[in-house]
């Protein structure tokens, strides 16, 4: 079996989510950030994972589900790129701007990894 990996960073979606009162009250920004082993077949995109996926189910999850944890969440967008067709093992990092912010910290971030 021949893979490859996806880098995909940046990906920038908005949520709710967070244990302290009132931060699911309205949308959060999120950064994500994958990086996808895939299958490789031969030079034809149906035989890997499109990437313009993976970052749709990234954004689609951050959006649709709802977390305390960032850990959580990560583990969340980790499991859905899982899920998808072509996809060996994923590593999601969810970055939070503003708990950074708030905590005056470049970045926190929480990061899960999901293997086949």
């Amino acid at each position: 079996m021949v893979t490859s990996r996806l880098l995909l960073t940046g990906i920038s979606a908005s949520g709710h989510h967070g244990a302290n009162p009132g931060e699911k009250d309205r949308a959060q920004d999120f950064v994500v950030d994958l990086d996808v082993e895939v299958h490789v077949g031969d030079d034809e995109l149906a035989s890997t994972a499109d990437y313009r996926t993976l970052i749709r189910t990234a954004r689609e999850t951050v959006g649709r589900d709802s977390f305390d944890l960032l850990e959580s969440l990560a583990h969340a967008v980790a499991n859905e790129v899982l899920a998808l067709d072509g996809v060996v093992k994923v590593s999601a990092v969810v970055h939070k701007p503003g708990a950074a912010r708030s905590n005056e910290v470049e970045g926190v971030a929480a990061a899960a990894t999901a293997e086949r």
